[in-house]
C-alpha cells in the first residue's frame, strides 16, 4: 500500500522525485522551496513509512522535510513531471516502473555498465516518445539542501519544455541554465565521477597539487573527446556540466568518488576503499563502461582506462602512474 505524509491526492503534484537518497532529497527539498507541490519516492514501504513519519532523511538528518512534501512508496504517483534521483544502475529498472504520463528529468550521473548506454537512451528505449531531458552540474546536495548559491544545467531538445520545467523548480539561488546539448551533458556528469576516482588517487599517494591539477586539465580534454565522438559537443564540456562540475568533484572532500580514490591511493584494496564510502560511487561502474566505449570507438581515454584498470586490479597504484607518465610525449 503506498504510504504518503498526508491525506489522499486531489490530483497529481508538480513534482515528483523518484530516490529518496541525498540528492533525491534535496531536489524535492528544491522544489518545495521553488513552490511545486512535491512527491518524494521511496523504495521499500517500510523506509517510506519512517521517513513519512520522522521527516528526517538518513543521508540528509540535517535537513527535515516540510510536512507538505508527501512521502510515498507508490513509483506510479500521479505528477506533471518525474525528477530521476536513483543511481545511474538502477534508471533501468526503477524507469521500467514508471508510467510514461509525464516528462521525465534524469538526475543521475553515470553510464549504464551492462549495455555502455547513456541514461537518457535508456529511458528512450524503455518509453519511446516520452520526453526526456537531464539535470547536471556542480551541486553537493547537502548545500542544495540548505539553500546556498548553486548553479546547474537542464539539457533537452525542446527549449519550450527546458524552460517550463527551470520554472518549476529554480529559485534565485538555483539557478537553471538551459542546454541543447543532452549529450554533452550526460558525458561531463559521468565521466567527471571517474576523474574524481583518480584525483582522490592522486592525492592519497601524495604526488602533490601539481599532479592532481595537471590531472584534472587533462581530464577535461578526455571528457570533450568523449562526448564529441558520442555526438556531443566540446564547448558543453567547458561549461556547468563539464568543467564546473569536474572542478568540484575532483576538489572537494564531500564528493563520495574522490573519497574513493584517497582510500585508493592510500593503499587500501578496491573492496576496502568502496567499503569505507558511505553511499554510492557512480565513477565505479562509469569507468569500466568508458573503457568500453573506448575500445569500441577507439577513442584515447588514458585517465579513465588507468581507473578502471585499478579498480579491475588489472594495475596496482604504481602501475597506473607509470602507465600514466610513461605516455609519449606530444604537443598539448
Amino acid at each position: 500500500m503506498p504510504t504518503h505524509s498526508q491525506g489522499p491526492l486531489s490530483g497529481p503534484v508538480d513534482v515528483a522525485v523518484i530516490g529518496a537518497g541525498a540528492w533525491g532529497t534535496a531536489l524535492a527539498l528544491q522544489a518545495h522551496r521553488a513552490g511545486a507541490s512535491c512527491a518524494l519516492w521511496v523504495r521499500a514501504p517500510a523506509a517510506a513509512a519512517e521517513l513519512a513519519a520522522t521527516r528526517h532523511a538518513r543521508r540528509l538528518p540535517a535537513h527535515p522535510l516540510p510536512a507538505p512534501i508527501l512521502v510515498t512508496a507508490d513509483s506510479a504517483i500521479p505528477a506533471r513531471l518525474r525528477l530521476l534521483a536513483v543511481p545511474a544502475q538502477h534508471v533501468r529498472a526503477v524507469a521500467r516502473t514508471l508510467p510514461a504520463d509525464a516528462p521525465m528529468v534524469v538526475c543521475a550521473k553515470g553510464i549504464e555498465r551492462q549495455s555502455g548506454m547513456l541514461l537518457l537512451d535508456v529511458l528512450a528505449e524503455l518509453h519511446p516518445g516520452l520526453p526526456g531531458l537531464v539535470l547536471s552540474g556542480p551541486n553537493f546536495a547537502h548545500e542544495i539542501a540548505a539553500g546556498l548559491p548553486a548553479a546547474t544545467v537542464l539539457a533537452g531538445t525542446d527549449a519550450t519544455l527546458r524552460a517550463t520545467i527551470a520554472d518549476r523548480l529554480a529559485t534565485a539561488e538555483f539557478r537553471i541554465y538551459g542546454n541543447e546539448d543532452p549529450i554533452g551533458v550526460q558525458v561531463g556528469g559521468a565521466a567527471k565521477n571517474v576523474m574524481a576516482i583518480a584525483a582522490g588517487a592522486v592525492t592519497g599517494a601524495g604526488l602533490g597539487e601539481n599532479a592532481r591539477a595537471a590531472l584534472i586539465t587533462r581530464g577535461l580534454a578526455e571528457l570533450a573527446r568523449l562526448a564529441t565522438a558520442l555526438g556531443g559537443r566540446a564547448e558543453t564540456i567547458a561549461g556547468l556540466s563539464g568543467l564546473g562540475d569536474l572542478v568540484l568533484t575532483c576538489t572537494g572532500p564531500a564528493s563520495r568518488n574522490f573519497s574513493l580514490g584517497l582510500a585508493l591511493g592510500r593503499g587500501a584494496p578496491p573492496e576496502t576503499a568502496a567499503a569505507s564510502v558511505d553511499g554510492v560511487t557512480e565513477g565505479s561502474a562509469t569507468a569500466p563502461a568508458l573503457r568500453a566505449i573506448a575500445d569500441t570507438h577507439g577513442l584515447d581515454l588514458p585517465i579513465c582506462r588507468a581507473v578502471a584498470d585499478l579498480l579491475d586490479q588489472r594495475l596496482d597504484l604504481p602501475g597506473a602512474i607509470t602507465a600514466l607518465l610513461s605516455r609519449p610525449r606530444r604537443d598539448e
